[in-house]
Parts: structure tokens; C-alpha cells; sequence
């Protein structure tokens, strides 16, 4: 006998007939309390109404209420027959299962293989595999979509950026009629111009080599890449690209360079969303500034004028179809390559297929053909080169290298190019006479005094000369001005109660100071010329008068002067002394200018500044001259009394108090034209200058050599500056419109006796006119007793006596 095996007991028959009669009890008890209930409420309610109204006592609502009770009846009546008929339901159910554990039904059939039971909670695949094929699916397309976005659709550049993010721009400097001078650029020389600054054969000829669909796509040719893949496979190598203009802007400005397909999907998307947004006119003119043309010329407008020296909008078909050629190979196809027939080539390709396009016609094409191409050098182009160096570094300090190479600024100068091109050929052949003089470079600065605006810069002879420093510009070096400070002395002798008549004694004189050698300043001709008024020590460039009025003066007073009218190489005072206007402290041009300046603009500093406007391709202005477009506003300083610029002026001007050191007939003279003009030298012929002015206009030239090779010893003034100042200042001056220095107010012109700086008397040897601010004149008269008798001499002509004077 079998022994049972151990574990739980089994439960009886009879356990689970009471389970089940237990719960099938009460379940019964449950429907039979729910039929209960319902009934009750049911009637209650509806013997209520029937009660109800027969209170009220409504006879015309009889049948009224008669037929809401047999609704009320026949509702009740169906919810019992319900709740009774599930009553007896589970009734015989139970009795069937009461019967089926005393006596089980005969099993028909074959035998069913005993199955274990399962628990509930253990998963079946096979029986849920729709749950599982869309749980599947559904995880399937999560991690896809999770992988596409990651994929394309991540760190995807927006196509807004096309046009709120601009490509790299060229600067341009021009001149004040806006020839080009320079470009500045980084790595892309582009400037930007609208579609219809364009040439329309440009246009055409773009779309038929690139993308001849253009206007029927939406971002991608599906039929393009399919030609250019049957076009390549034939070729067995890739001579047709399947990107249209859509996607090459899109690549060339959004995306990296690298060919994946990861690129190649986010080309597509962000071609269609392009095309989307913007019109197919502002695709191509982006595309058309943006594309490169070879070297670092990039965009439609720099292509035409390193190919052509043209505006884009003045190609003809020839060129046009030759330049629509360059962006799909631009080294192979480039005019400058080693293969200029590879550009023809490629040229006739883009004219054949403009015909088949339909935008020309055969003899359209043969005429584009036969025409001649003249092409310019392929060179860096600069015009005024010192000029434009020291505009871009101006530049670059105000706004940055950085915004300078990128911005796309347009620089409009003060620069007139046409003169700037005669002052370099005077200066050039000037410097070639001078030669036999060991005169090597020379430099030119013309300026407007009255708004500081600089016509022409010339820093030395040959800019591009490298054995001779030619790249230094001379104009911004400091260098010894030699006489040419003089007036600046005088200057501020006058503001301290001297006059032209102001008498000084030209004689030998010897300074002492501790711990210096003895200082004895000497004449340029050797000479020493008695007693002199300023008018003619400063008018024959006399040292000793000079030194002797400094002396007076003081030379830190005149270092202060010097700094208040824009000089700033004087900073170490303790280096200078008495020979400071002689030309002992060394300045730039530019600074000496602006001193001249302020004299020729009645004693007022307008600083130079060689910039007009500076804006940006689209039209925005950063910056105008005041001086120029708003004179209201113009920025100037008060340095010299109106009184004691046109006092010096006058004395410069002086065309007969200069002639006993240059002769009458100078270059130094312009008949017929009132210029102020002075010369300097240094001692050691170094420094060779000539500074001259009008109201209106200022010519500074300097000679000498880069390395301060002495000159020749016949080198002065008068041979070596000044013919070229002569001949610059001459190009601008109308000699239909003689110019005539204005005078102030307060001036006026008395005779004087020379020899005694009094008021003229009779017996005066030498009496001439003088001009003096008002209340400076002479009071005095000369004693006519005092002179040797003899015959009177009238300079400048006038009457002599007492009184007679000319108030202007």
C-alpha cells in the first residue's frame, strides 16, 4: 500500500459544499433583500402619488394621473420580473452545483491530460501576444523618434540665422566720393548687395549650371540628385552635384563642411523649412552674396571687381556666365589658374545651358563667346596706403579688430583721391630733382583747418619701397620742426603784450646755465642784423630775436602753449631749453599742423579727423563728422586770440618782410594770393620743412631721409620743401578767386617808424603800415631831432604823421 506523501491535508467534499452553499446562501440572502427593498420603495412611492392627487382633488387630471400610475405600475412590475428571474437563476445554479459534488457528470470523449494548476500571477506570452506586439511597437517607435531627434533634429541651427546672423563682411575704406581705398576683411572678402544690385545675367546663369528647378522645388530636387547620380555613374566620377541652391546656402552657412549622412538628412530638413520661410528671391540673393568665387573672394559683388574691377551689376553675359562657373571648382576653373582654358570651358558649359534653359538664344551664346574678357591682376589693391593705415588704426581703437574684419563697415574718409594721386606724382619727381642734395623721402599732409577734414597723406616717397622703410609714415614720426615753431613763440609773445613792431636786437648773446655748456644761438646766414621788430625777425626767420623772446617768456609757458594747441611729444621738460624754438623738441606733422591749423582758423583747434561716416552695408550710421554735416556741433578749442592768429598770419603772409632772407620772387610767393607760409631747418639738416595755410587750406611737406642721413649742405628751405609745397598748394588754389586772409574786428592799421617801433614822424628813415590788436598800438610818436637828416623812405606806402590811422 502506497504510502501518502506528506504535506497539506486535502480538504473533504463536504469542506467545499459548505463553502459553497455558504456563499451561494449569501448571495441569494442579498438579491432577495435588494428584491425586497426595491419593491417597498417602488410601491411607497407610487401610493404617494396616487394619494397625492387625490388630496388635491383635480378631476380634468384623472386620466392624467390614471396613466402615470399604470407607468409607474408596469415599471415596478418589469424591476420585480427582473430582480426574480435573477433570483431563480442563481437558484438552479446552485442547485447544480450542489448536485454536480455528490454526483459528478460522466466524462465523454478521451481523457484530458491532467494539467497542473497554474498560478494566476504567472505571465503567458503565447495568450497575450497582442499586448506584447504593441507594447513592442510602441517602445520600437519611442526609441526611434528618441534616436531621430538626437540624430537630425538636436542642436539643429535655426534657419532664422540665414538672415539675423550675418556672414562675414569686408570693410571698405573710401575716399570722400566713395572710391575704394582699402578692404579689411578676415578670412571671406564679401560685401553684401540687394538682388537687384545684381546683374540679371548673373542671375539666369546661376540658376541654369546650379539648379535649373529653382523655382519649382520646395529645398530639395528629387529628379536633380537622380540625374546627378545617372550623370556621375556615367562619368565614373562626380561632375554634377544633386544639391540645389537651397542646400548649398544651407550647407555653406548653417551647417559644417564634413560629408556624412547625418549632415546630408539635416541639410534636407533645414532646406525645406528654409523654403518655407523665405521667399526664392531672398534664397538666391543670400546665396549669390554667400558663395565663393575663389581665393577669399566671396559673394557676387567682390567676385565682380577682383575679376572684373566692376559692379555686379554691370556684368555683361560673357562675364557672367564666366563667374556662375567659378563656385562649383573655383582653383580649376579660376581665369589666374594655370588652366585658363578650364575657365573658357566652363563658361561656354553655363552659356549652353542658359539656351536649353530658354534664357538666351544661339547667337546669344556665340556673341557671349567671341566676346574679349579683360581680366585686372590679381593683386592686393591700396590706394593712399599711409592714409589708410592710419585710418585702420583708428579705426580698430574706436570699434575694434575684430568688428573691423567682420562688421562690413563702409568708411566714407575725407580723402580726396584724385589729389592724393598729383601730390604723390609731385612729390615723387620733386624728390628725384633733389637727389644730387642726398634728399631720399619726403611726406605731404593737406588739410582744412576750419574742419579738420585731411585731403591728402603722402608718409613718404614709396610706400612699398622696403629697402627705405618706405612703410614708416613720416606724417605720424616725430621729427625736429627746425623754424617752423617759431610761430608758436610769437604766438605767445603776443597774447603777452608784444607787437609785429615790437623791436628786438639781433646781436650776439650768450646763455649760462648750471650744469650746461654755454648756449650762443646764431643766425642761419651768420649774420647778426641790429635792431629788428618781430614782424621782420619772424618774417626772415631770424634764431636770435627768437631765443631772445623765449627767453623772456620762459620755456615752460611755452611748453604749456605748446601742449594747449595739440602737441604732445614735450612730456620731459627737463630736456629742453632755449633752443625749443629753434626746433630743439622733436613733432609729428600731424601735431605741427593742427598748431598751424588753429592760426589759419582765427585761433580756434579743430582737431584732424580724416573719417566723414562710418556706417554699415544696409544703411546704418555709426558715426558722422560734426565738423562737416553739423557745424553747430562741431568740437573746437580756443588757443590763440582771433587777434594774435591774424597778427602772425599777416607777418607769414608778408611776401616783403621776408625778402631780405628768401628775395623777393620765392617760392614761397603767389602772386595774386595771400598764403602765410613758413620754413625751417635743423642745424644738423636733418629736417628740411615748409608749412603754408589759406583761411580754408594747409599744405605741410617734409624732406629728408628715413635713417637722419644728413642732407646736402646746399639743402635749405627754399631748395628743398618748399618748390613742392609751392606746386601742391597751387592745385588748389582758383586763380580766378584770389584769396584774401579775413580780418578780425578788432584790428587796426597804424604807420609806424620801424627803426623806433613808435608812431611815425617826419624825419623817420623807415616808415611803414603795421597792423595791431586795438588798444596795442604805439602811443608815442618819434622824436624827428633823433635821426641823422636825410631822405625818408615809405614802405608799404602811406602817409606819415601823427593820426594817421586805419581802423578795419
Amino acid at each position: 500500500m502506497a504510502q501518502r506523501k506528506r504535506g497539506r491535508p486535502r480538504k473533504s467534499a463536504w469542506f467545499h459544499c459548505r463553502k459553497n452553499l455558504f456563499f451561494y446562501f449569501k448571495k441569494l440572502h442579498k438579491d432577495w433583500n435588494n428584491f425586497l427593498d426595491l419593491t417597498y420603495k417602488r410601491g411607497f412611492i407610487a401610493l404617494q402619488k396616487i394619494g397625492y392627487y387625490k388630496k388635491r382633488g383635480r378631476p380634468r387630471n384623472n386620466l392624467k394621473i390614471i396613466q402615470q400610475t399604470k407607468e409607474i405600475k408596469h415599471r415596478f412590475f418589469q424591476k420585480i420580473s427582473l430582480t426574480k428571474n435573477n433570483y431563480f437563476r442563481n437558484l438552479r445554479f446552485f442547485k447544480q452545483r450542489v448536485k454536480n459534488i455528490f454526483f459528478p457528470p460522466k466524462k465523454r470523449g478521451r481523457p484530458k491530460k491532467k494539467i497542473v494548476a497554474k498560478s494566476k500571477n504567472i505571465f503567458n506570452p503565447i495568450r497575450h501576444w497582442k499586448e506584447i506586439a504593441s507594447l513592442v511597437l510602441t517602445a520600437s517607435i519611442i526609441v526611434f523618434s528618441w534616436w531621430v531627434y538626437g540624430f537630425v533634429f538636436e542642436g539643429l541651427p535655426s534657419v532664422l540665422d540665414l538672415t539675423q546672423k550675418k556672414p562675414l563682411q569686408t570693410t571698405r575704406i573710401l575716399d570722400r566720393n566713395g572710391k575704394v581705398l582699402f578692404r579689411i576683411y578676415e578670412d571671406e572678402n564679401r560685401t553684401l548687395v540687394p538682388l537687384s544690385a545684381i546683374s540679371p545675367y548673373l542671375i539666369q546663369a546661376t540658376i541654369a549650371i546650379e539648379d535649373k528647378d529653382f523655382y519649382h522645388h520646395h529645398g530639395f530636387s528629387l529628379t536633380g540628385i537622380i540625374r546627378a547620380g545617372l550623370a556621375n555613374s556615367q562619368q565614373e566620377t562626380i561632375q554634377q552635384g544633386g544639391s540645389t541652391i537651397t542646400q548649398q546656402l544651407v550647407k555653406n552657412r548653417l551647417l559644417s563642411p564634413e560629408r556624412t549622412i547625418q549632415r546630408k538628412i539635416r541639410e534636407l530638413v533645414l532646406s525645406v523649412v528654409t523654403e518655407g520661410v523665405y521667399t526664392k528671391d531672398e534664397i538666391l540673393e543670400m546665396y549669390l552674396n554667400q558663395v565663393p568665387y575663389g581665393g577669399s573672394t566671396y559673394g557676387a559683388e567682390e567676385a565682380s571687381w577682383r575679376y572684373f574691377r566692376k559692379r555686379a551689376s554691370d556684368l555683361n553675359l560673357a562675364e557672367a556666365a564666366l563667374l556662375a562657373g567659378l563656385p562649383a571648382a573655383p582653383s580649376v576653373y579660376s581665369p589666374f589658374g594655370p588652366n585658363p582654358e578650364f575657365a573658357y570651358a566652363r563658361q561656354e558649359e553655363v552659356l549652353r545651358r542658359m539656351v536649353e534653359d530658354g534664357y538666351i538664344n544661339e547667337q546669344q551664346l556665340q556673341d557671349a563667346k567671341n566676346t574679349e574678357i579683360t581680366f585686372v591682376e590679381d593683386r592686393i589693391e591700396i590706394e593712399a596706403p599711409h592714409f589708410v593705415m592710419y585710418v585702420k588704426k583708428l579705426l580698430a581703437e574706436k570699434y575694434g579688430e575684430d568688428v573691423l574684419r567682420t562688421a562690413g563697415l563702409e568708411v566714407r574718409t575725407t580723402l580726396d583721391l584724385d589729389l592724393q594721386h598729383q601730390v604723390e606724382e609731385i612729390l615723387s619727381k620733386e624728390l628725384d630733382r633733389l637727389k644730387p642734395l642726398n634728399v631720399g623721402n619726403g611726406a605731404v599732409l593737406v588739410t582744412q583747418p576750419e574742419t579738420g577734414e585731411i585731403l591728402a597723406m603722402v608718409g613718404s616717397k614709396d610706400y612699398f619701397d622696403f629697402t627705405h622703410d618706405g612703410q614708416v609714415n613720416v606724417v605720424l614720426r616725430p621729427r625736429q620742426p627746425g623754424s617752423s615753431i617759431k610761430p608758436l613763440t610769437y604766438a605767445l609773445a603776443m597774447e603777452n603784450g608784444k607787437t609785429p613792431a615790437t623791436i628786438i636786437d639781433d646781436s650776439p648773446v650768450v646763455y649760462q646755465s648750471a650744469g650746461s655748456p654755454p648756449y650762443a644761438p646764431k643766425n642761419y646766414d651768420g649774420k647778426f642784423h641790429g635792431k629788428v621788430t618781430i614782424r621782420e625777425s619772424l618774417a626772415s626767420s631770424y634764431n636770435i630775436p627768437a631765443v631772445k623772446t623765449l627767453a623772456e617768456l620762459g620755456v615752460n609757458n611755452l611748453i604749456d602753449k605748446a601742449e594747449e594747441a595739440g602737441i604732445t611729444t614735450w612730456k620731459d621738460r627737463s630736456r629742453f631749453g632755449l633752443s625749443l624754438t629753434l626746433g630743439g623738441g622733436d613733432v609729428t606733422m600731424l601735431e605741427l599742423v593742427q598748431v598751424y591749423g588753429s592760426l589759419a582758423n582765427q585761433g580756434s583747434l579743430v582737431l584732424l579727423n580724416p573719417l566723414l561716416e562710418v556706417g554699415t552695408n544696409d544703411g546704418k550710421i555709426w558715426y558722422e563728422n560734426d565738423c562737416v554735416f553739423d557745424r553747430f556741433n562741431c568740437f573746437s578749442k580756443r588757443v590763440f586770440k582771433s587777434e594774435t592768429s591774424y597778427l602772425i598770419t599777416n607777418i607769414l603772409s608778408d611776401n616783403l618782410a621776408r625778402t631780405p632772407a628768401f628775395g623777393p620772387y620765392s617760392v614761397l610767393n603767389i602772386p595774386g594770393q595771400e598764403v602765410a607760409v613758413k620754413t625751417g631747418t635743423t642745424n644738423s639738416l636733418r629736417d628740411n620743412w615748409t608749412v603754408g595755410y589759406t583761411s580754408n587750406l594747409l599744405v605741410a611737406v617734409w624732406v629728408g631721409n628715413n635713417d637722419n642721413t644728413p642732407m646736402n649742405q646746399v639743402a635749405s628751405g627754399i631748395t628743398g620743401a618748399s618748390p613742392i609745397w609751392n606746386k601742391t598748394i597751387r592745385l588748389l588754389l582758383d586763380e580766378n578767386n584770389p584769396h584774401v586772409f579775413p580780418v578780425p574786428d578788432n584790428i587796426v592799421e597804424v604807420l609806424i617808424c620801424k627803426t623806433t617801433g613808435t608812431l611815425a614822424c617826419a624825419g623817420c628813415p623807415r616808415v611803414s603800415k603795421e597792423v595791431f590788436a586795438v588798444g596795442s598800438e604805439p602811443k608815442t610818436v618819434c622824436n624827428a631831432g633823433s635821426f641823422i637828416p636825410k631822405e625818408t623812405s615809405l614802405e608799404q606806402g602811406g602817409q606819415i604823421g601823427q593820426g594817421a590811422s586805419i581802423q578795419r
